[in-house]
């Protein structure tokens, strides 16, 4: 049941100043009125006195092409007013920003993401720019959405429902597409270009932090990938930097960033210091001998030179795959598992939750326990069947 009581009235009206005369022409205008009070629209067409006649432009040669023009911008004013009552509730200001989405094709949910995303990316790290440039190349090849009207409830259900056929799991649809279109639709709605947003009533499953929990080597696998002899060269490169990444809980944005200069020597140990390129949260890694060795080993990182990646995330992701393949795990390992392997090889070896915290940037020692405490079970169930005896 809405609440809207009364209907706005839409029509048009023409000279509203009283300032139109055999020499001087006019602009007609759609008149919303709506509880007392009324907002009118220019159509942008022009005519004079002798030209109109019981709302219809007349006694000229474009008057049929022109009525047309009055008749469609009459309708797309009365369905923009129907969709607020549908929505239930009428703004009589926003009707021009929506009617002006509703008749330019050129000012499509597209470009509105684009404009607002150029905002949106200033200031921030480059891995966050680039998730917003993924998003765009998305939206850009999804056709089920297109303009601000299919911003509703139905199209973010099939959205989701696409993703999930996808096999995307639940933080990774939120994380990487919802999210990016709600903070749009969020910027739409101060622009008043839409009222209503459909993520207030479609409940989207955010996942939790245990979507990840899997997402990391156990001792004896990740002990197994530094042993095996690779088939080539390209690989055991591949392998090596995994395992100084692994070493130093690294990400792939702040292992690119890796140069010889951020080594320093501390209490006669060599570490690795910086910022975070997600964050700008410092960092803080001791070197240890399997480190070192592939530093010394390379003169530097594998595929790195002069402080240059030369090894894409994505060519990174796919030669990883060759590696674990050859190792002889089936598991489905990207350059984000080194950094979790690190951080739970840390906290299994009983090393401080705070330390821990520190190596890998994080700004505070609960989000370490909140990504990472649910990893730990392993060592629980061994640390009490260790002295099952005693008990």
């Amino acid at each position: 049941m809405k609440s809207i009581s009364f209907f706005p009235v839409v029509g048009l009206i023409y000279n509203r100043y009283h300032k139109a005369s055999d020499s001087k022409d006019a602009v007609i205008e759609v008149r919303i009125y709506y509880m007392g009070k009324a907002k009118w629209i220019s159509t942008g067409i022009r005519v004079f006195p002798k030209e109109w006649r019981n709302d219809r432009i007349v006694g000229r040669g474009d008057a049929m092409q022109l009525n047309r023009q009055l008749d469609k911008i009459i309708a797309d004013v009365r369905q923009v007013v129907y969709e607020m009552y549908e929505e239930g509730q009428i703004e009589l200001g926003a009707i021009p920003s929506r009617l002006l989405a509703k008749r330019k094709p050129a000012l499509m949910l597209l470009d509105f993401c684009r404009r607002r995303a150029e905002i949106r990316k200033h200031g921030i790290a480059k891995d966050s720019q680039e998730r917003y440039d993924r998003f765009l190349t998305f939206l850009e090849g999804y056709d089920a959405i297109r303009t601000f009207y299919d911003l509703n409830e139905a199209k973010v259900m099939q959205l989701d429902q696409y993703l999930i056929g996808k096999k995307m799991k639940a933080k990774s649809r939120w994380n990487n597409y919802h999210r990016f279109l709600n903070s749009f639709i969020l910027d739409a709605q101060k622009e008043g270009l839409i009222q209503k947003n459909p993520y207030d009533s479609v409940k989207i499953d955010h996942g939790d932090d245990s979507d990840g929990i899997n997402k990391f080597l156990f001792p004896e696998e990740f002990a197994k990938v530094r042993e095996t002899k690779m088939s080539c060269e390209r690989l055991e490169k591949v392998r090596d930097l995994f395992v100084f990444q692994t070493l130093t809980c690294l990400s792939y944005v702040d292992l690119a960033a890796f140069t010889m200069e951020k080594i320093r020597e501390v209490d006669l140990a060599q570490v690795l210091a910086g910022r975070r390129g997600k964050t700008n949260v410092e960092y803080m890694v001791p070197l240890l001998p399997g480190a070192v060795e592939i530093l010394k080993k390379y003169n530097g990182l594998p595929y790195w030179r002069n402080g240059k990646s030369l090894l894409t995330n994505q060519k990174y992701n796919k030669y990883l795959k060759e590696v674990v393949k050859e190792v002889g795990i089936d598991r489905p390992v990207t350059t984000h598992w080194a950094r979790h392997t690190g951080a739970t090889l840390l906290l299994n070896l009983k090393v401080p939750l705070q330390i821990v915290s520190k190596v890998c940037g994080h700004s505070s020692t609960k989000m370490t326990e909140r990504i990472y405490a649910k990893l730990l079970d392993r060592t629980v169930v061994q640390e009490v069947m260790a002295v099952k005896d005693k008990l």
